[in-house]
C-alpha cells in the first residue's frame, strides 16, 4: 500500500455522528481510521506517516481514508 507523509491540522468534523479529520497544508482532507486519543484535539498541528486505504465503506463521505503508520 502507498504511504505518504502529511503535515496538517486535526479538526473535528460535525457531520453525521461526527468524526476526526486532518486537513493538510495543501487543503487536502484525510480521514484517519485509527487516530490515537492523544491526537484527538481540535486545532492540533500534526505530522504523520499514513497508509492510503483503497476502499472502505463509510457514511461520512469526507476526506481520503488512511491508516496512521507513524505519528
Amino acid at each position: 500500500m502507498e504511504q505518504r507523509r502529511i503535515k496538517g491540522q486535526v479538526k473535528w468534523q460535525d457531520i453525521a455522528t461526527g468524526f476526526w479529520g486532518i486537513t493538510d497544508e495543501d487543503q487536502n482532507d484525510w480521514r484517519p481510521l485509527n487516530l490515537p486519543e492523544e491526537l484527538q484535539q481540535d486545532g492540533l498541528d500534526v505530522e504523520l506517516t499514513v497508509e492510503l486505504v483503497e476502499e472502505e465503506f463509510s457514511i461520512f463521505m469526507w476526506g481520503r481514508p488512511v491508516q496512521i503508520v507513524e505519528s
